[in-house]
């Protein structure tokens, strides 16, 4: 597999051209209903027959595709609860690939991991519900320079589940 270095937070001025995603039509009160869409979608995928295969030695699988959403789905709320927490705090380096190596992404069990990515989902969507008015101006920052407020990063994580289903054409 190909590391993926792309830096994926110009989705928050443009449309994705691969997934249609648009970061400013979506308001931050709707991020909890959209998160709770998207697991049940991946619970759909997740059911389906050969989610282990990949379509390519170097396309993930279905499977991989989500446990990578369930572990997007537990940094982001990581990373949302050190923003209410902190002030502009600087979020840990999270290499992907290396993860979905080190875990063994393609031997997990899909039943499990169905249960884990809604679960992670719920926990995620309760988070972003609970956020106040106030609060969606917080800042935090990564390593390279890139810098959101809760409502961008809000908008920016939720582009990955959306874009990741499209990748195992489940959108």
């Amino acid at each position: 597999m190909v590391t993926d270095s792309k830096d994926w937070t110009w989705v928050l001025q443009r449309p994705c051209p691969e997934c249609g995603f648009e970061a400013e039509e979506v308001a931050p009160a709707e991020l909890p209903e959209l998160v709770r869409r998207n697991a049940g979608s991946w619970r759909h995928v997740l059911a389906g027959s050969d989610v282990a295969a990949r379509p390519s030695a170097d396309v993930w699988s279905p499977l991989e595709y989500a446990c990578h959403v369930r572990d997007v789905f537990r940094i982001f709320d990581g990373r949302l609860a050190q923003m209410l927490a902190e002030d502009d705090p600087l979020f840990l380096n999270w290499d992907q690939d290396e993860t979905a190596v080190v875990e063994r992404y393609d031997e997990q069990d899909p039943a499990t991991v169905a249960t884990e990515l809604t679960e992670a989902a719920e926990r995620i969507a309760a988070s972003f519900a609970a956020v106040g008015a106030e609060q969606w101006s917080r800042r935090g920052r990564r390593s390279d320079g890139a810098s959101f407020t809760v409502a961008s990063l809000g908008r920016y994580f939720i582009h990955d589940p959306i874009h990741h289903l499209t990748d195992v054409g489940d959108a």
